[in-house]
């Protein structure tokens, strides 16, 4: 064979091997390129990634927006126990009162959402602020659902140097002293039920402001705020000792706790159409998967027989402790609720 030709055939030869090195080199791209989409892919949907797989690897902070000693800081620094067994890690509890709920929602929408900051909050800050005030700082409906965490049984109570029994003598004694009675309530919609009341009956109860129940229970002692619609575990001893009197309850049936106390429909022939309840949220962003992990570990402990007599039912509060998915349903449909309440009562964002 002429030298030409050798010479010729080995180029070819060269050359195939190089295209089939070349193909081999594209297709093994193509496959890395494959995997790191399926990965980037299975991130985006939701798929648990390792750093959810070991939370909580570190304390947990909770924000909340009472002061301390109301229902819902009570109730979170006994989950908090419960959950510090469970999770392995402790949770420590940060009041952070004031501005009508929202300085904590505040620091919860702005708090780095890695799980590791979670807040228990009203229905105010998340649904009916934003129907009160002309600009929030913060996000309402950006919040990630964890919980619900249970719905408040909530008292009218009036201190016993009233000498008043029921809803009819409250109204009558505001009528015959104009502009000496006042109330407390943590609740938006009580205070619309008040306004109403006054509205309606003549009467004449103001309203005064408080950073938690605890706070309010004590004015309420003093005198110097002698009625209050407050959470029935606020104000439980307080009636069992006689100090103050349970006109009566916004639950849809009498609490086996008062059974003498009326409902709000048979004390004043009245609907009432909203239940305060508190929440378990985390910051935007936070992973689904975490807030998975907490709901389920919530979840086991309210289930927990002791835990529910001593936490749940001996304070008047109803568990709910609903999935993160539930939860975002209950949020929604209280928040078309929370702006016909606002809207019917006439009050305008200040």
């Amino acid at each position: 064979m002429p030298p030409s030709l050798e010479k010729s055939r080995g180029h070819g030869r060269l050359l195939a091997r190089s295209r089939v090195a070349l193909a081999s080199l594209v297709a093994a791209s193509l496959v890395v390129l494959s995997l790191v989409a399926l990965s980037l892919a299975a991130l985006l949907c939701g798929l648990p990634p390792a750093a959810a797989q070991d939370y909580p690897a570190r304390p947990i902070r909770v924000i909340t927006v009472t002061s301390a000693g109301g229902t819902s800081d009570i109730f979170m620094r006994a989950l908090a126990d419960e959950m510090h067994k469970g999770l392995g890690q402790p949770i420590v509890i940060e009041n952070r009162p004031g501005g009508a709920f929202n300085i904590g929602a505040r620091a919860c929408a702005e708090a780095t959402p890695d799980g590791y900051t979670i807040c228990i909050l009203p229905g105010e800050p998340i649904v009916f602020n934003q129907f009160l005030f002309k600009s929030l700082a913060y996000d309402p409906a950006a919040f990630e659902p964890v919980t619900q965490l249970f719905t408040i049984v909530q008292a009218l109570v009036v201190s016993k140097a009233l000498n008043v029994g029921t809803m009819q003598g409250l109204v009558s004694l505001s009528k015959a002293k104009p502009g000496t009675l006042n109330y407390s309530t943590g609740s938006v919609p009580f205070g619309v039920f008040f306004d109403r009341i006054n509205w309606e009956a003549g009467a004449d109860i103001v309203r005064v402001p408080f950073r938690g129940g605890g706070e309010a229970v004590n004015a309420l002692l003093t005198g110097a705020t002698p009625v209050g619609f407050l959470g029935l575990s606020n104000v439980r001893g307080q009636m069992e000792a006689g100090l103050v009197t349970g006109l009566m309850v916004d639950s849809d049936k009498r609490s086996p706790l008062f059974p003498d106390v009326p409902t709000i429909p048979e004390a004043t022939a009245k609907e009432y159409a909203s239940r305060s309840y508190f929440g378990l949220v985390a910051p935007p962003g936070t992973p689904k998967p975490i807030a998975a992990r907490l709901q389920a570990e919530i979840a086991r402990i309210a289930a927990q027989p002791d835990f529910l007599k001593k936490n749940f039912i001996e304070r008047g509060l109803d568990p709910v402790t609903s999935t993160p998915e539930a939860f975002a349903r209950f949020i929604k449909q209280d928040r078309a609720l929370a702006a016909r309440i606002v809207r019917e009562a006439g009050l305008e964002p200040q």
